[in-house]
Parts: structure tokens; sequence; C-alpha cells
């Protein structure tokens, strides 16, 4: 067993098999784009605001469906390290955030936001605030960045770090100190490339680490699907670890997701349902 989780029982043989077919990341990678209603989200947002006061971003829904969906679909929260399949132990999401040096110029941190069962979208948005008001301040520097200067501070460390690192994760040996500090290590990396006026793209999940799933949420596209070019979709690109479950398995938890997006109020506590009671 490692800090982070447990290995995966009841797999078919094929199941097992596949991890051993396509060892590493690159070789197991799925692409798909979804795309949500953009309009169906402004209007849920809007009326957070009116009703509750509550400021809510596009984002903090997205990720609310995402995590809720994995709660009703669990198999989506696995990973693979050394050919073998985990279920992960805890939920949590990494993204990228922009912020502003001491200086005034641009700078970039990476940040991780951890989930709870008891979770509903309100408490989902008031984490992720919490994590990007406390990463925003200018001298702030999280945990991450510290290890990550201080590894790069000597020209022969990163290497032999990294090397040990990586010898310690395939091993299960990794302590969970270290991996809540690395943002690789996670259930699911977004990029938010609509805040910076750019398209989706397919971003490959990393190698190193624990990622399996990684979401690019792009600018909103006219609705070329239905042809109501009035009418804007925000586009969601996927990067999957096919080892982790089924095509079978990834459609349930899309159905899902989209069930959540085309209905966000779903995500409010007193709307929640049980877990696994997902068809």
């Amino acid at each position: 067993m490692r800090a982070d989780g447990r290995r995966t029982k009841g797999l078919t043989a094929i199941e097992q098999a596949i991890p051993h077919i396509m060892p590493k990341r690159v070789d197991a990678q799925n692409y798909v784009t979804e795309y949500v209603d953009e309009e169906i989200i402004k209007d849920y947002i809007r009326s957070v605001k009116q009703q509750k006061g509550v400021r809510m971003s596009r984002m903090a829904v997205i990720i609310a469906a995402y995590y809720l969906a994995a709660l009703q679909h669990p198999y989506i929260n696995r990973f693979v390290v050394g050919s073998r399949v985990y279920d992960r132990n805890h939920f949590c999401v990494s993204f990228v955030m922009l912020k502003k040096r001491a200086d005034g110029s641009s700078d970039q941190t990476t940040v991780k936001v951890f989930m709870e069962p008891t979770d509903d979208i309100f408490t989902i948005n008031q984490r992720i605030n919490d994590v990007i008001e406390k990463n925003s301040e200018p001298k702030h520097e999280n945990n991450t960045d510290k290890f990550a200067a201080f590894m790069f501070s000597l020209p022969v460390l990163p290497y032999l770090v990294m090397a040990l690192v990586r010898f310690l994760d395939r091993f299960g040996l990794l302590p969970r100190a270290i991996i809540d500090l690395s943002p690789f290590h996670t259930s699911m990396f977004i990029t938010n490339l609509a805040s910076i006026n750019t398209t989706h793209i397919y971003h490959h999940v990393y190698e190193f680490g624990t990622t399996s799933v990684f979401l690019s949420v792009g600018k909103s596209i006219p609705n070329y699907l239905t042809g109501e070019l009035d009418k804007k979709l925000i586009p969601i690109s996927v990067v999957m670890d096919e080892r982790i479950c089924t095509g079978h398995h990834y459609a349930l938890f899309n159905k899902t997701l989209q069930r959540y997006l085309r209905n966000p109020e779903l995500l409010e506590r007193e709307n929640l349902e049980p877990v696994g009671t997902a068809e």
C-alpha cells in the first residue's frame, strides 16, 4: 500500500495486463473534447450571486461538477505507477495560477486544492478562492515553490532529488508530505486558457507523478454543433490515462458530469445524490 492509495482489487485479466502492455502514460493517452452550454453556467453564476451573494467562477463550477461526478464513479480517481493500478485515498485538483511579484512583474505558481466527501459547490468554490487569495500575495511562496527553489539552487541537486523521488514513488515509498507538495501527484490537473483568451489544447498527462486526467478549458466558441451560432459553448479538452478504467466506465462518468453541468443546481448540498446512486 502507498501513502496515497492502495492496489485496485477485482480487475479483470485484461485490465491487469494493459498497464504492462502500455507501461507509460504517453502510450495510454486518450483525447476527447466535451462541450458545455455557456449560458447555463452564466445563468447559474448570476443566480448564485443574486440569491446568495456568492461570487463564483466557471472554473469552480467545472471543478465541482468533476469532483462530485468522481464521487459517483470513483474509478476515475485511480492512477497507475510501475504498471500497477491504485485507488487514490483522497481527491485533489492542481492548477497553475498567475500572480504578481513584489516588483509588479507577472509570475505563476502551481497550487493544489484538496476536497472532502462532504463538499458541495459552495465549499469547493470557497476552497478554490482561499487558495487563490493566499497564493496571490506578492511575497507569498507556497511550499511547492520553496521546494523547487531549493532543488534548483545547486547544479547537481535536481537530478539526484528527482532520481530518488522517482525511485521511491515507483516502489510506493514516497512520503505523503512529498506527495502533497507535488502538483503532479493529483487526481486531476486543469488549466483555464480562457483566462488568457486562448482556445483549449490537448495537454499531455505527466509521466512523473500520478496525474491520470488533464482538463483544458478554452475560450467560448459559437455553437457549431447545432448551427446556433448566436449561442456559445465552452470547450473542455480531456486527456486521460486509459489504463485507469474502461471506455464504458468513462462514458458513465461523463454522463454524470454532463448532467451536473447542464443542471449546476444539482451540485448544491440539498440536491446532491447519495454516493453510488448514479446510473
